[in-house]
């Protein structure tokens, strides 16, 4: 058995890239293993023995198997976080509510609406991004520009996972669906603050770049045609 946690992710995927973020901020060195959807290898049996509903990023932990990614990063917080400082994911019942509540608000509005945008393209051959699909995205930064109305971070004045979750999301909507700065100026500096990350550019900004530049580049193939 693996010493490390074995990661089955793809390098463009936010939810991927949120595991990433996550692990680094833990001082937690994973094993990557890379996944290829498009070539169908997440319902390989193999596959489909650790994941049923063959999603990625999907953790190996020597033996205990965990998947979706907000789950993961909150199971790395909890085994990882180093001892006596559980900022990441509090412990107190009433701080850790309010991180899954914005976790949550990332897998149910911000993501679905960033699959809506990527996906049609990536593998369906859409050959435009709708207006109405950026827009979409764009109502979804009203609920974040609010949360941050209490400190600099989406729960307060501590980076969580939440944050880490989020960013991989917002990084990728920013591409196609542009935050106003002066009409969400606090989620502006927000993402700019992420940015800072020391670990920022290699676990998000990478796989970021990936993804964004295989969408543009399809759009702009099929557009010439």
């Amino acid at each position: 058995m693996s010493s490390k946690p074995i990661l089955y992710y793809a390098p463009r995927s936010p939810p991927c890239r949120a595991v990433l973020l996550t692990a680094a901020a833990l001082n937690l060195e994973l094993d990557l293993r890379t996944v290829n959807v498009k070539a169908g290898e997440h319902k390989s049996l193999e596959f489909l023995k650790l994941n049923p509903q063959h999603t990625i990023p999907v953790l190996d932990d020597n033996g205990t198997i965990v998947s979706d990614s907000h789950i993961i990063c909150s199971y790395l917080a909890d085994k990882y976080g180093p001892e006596g400082n559980d900022s990441l994911y509090p412990k107190d019942p009433v701080k850790r509510r309010l991180v899954d509540a914005r976790l949550y608000y990332d897998c149910g509005h911000l993501f679905p609406r960033i699959r809506f945008i990527v996906e049609p393209v990536i593998y369906f051959g859409a050959a435009e991004v709708p207006e109405d699909r950026v827009t979409y995205v764009q109502k979804a930064y009203d609920g974040l520009e609010s949360c941050l109305a209490s400190g600099p971070y989406l729960t307060g004045d501590k980076l969580t996972i939440a944050d880490l979750s989020c960013i991989a999301s917002v990084s990728t909507a920013e591409a196609f669906a542009p935050i106003e700065a002066d009409q969400f100026p606090k989620l502006k500096e927000w993402v700019k603050r992420l940015q800072a990350l020391p670990y920022y550019q290699k676990t998000n900004q990478e796989g970021l770049d990936m993804l964004v530049g295989l969408v543009k580049g399809l759009l702009a193939e099929r557009q010439q045609k």
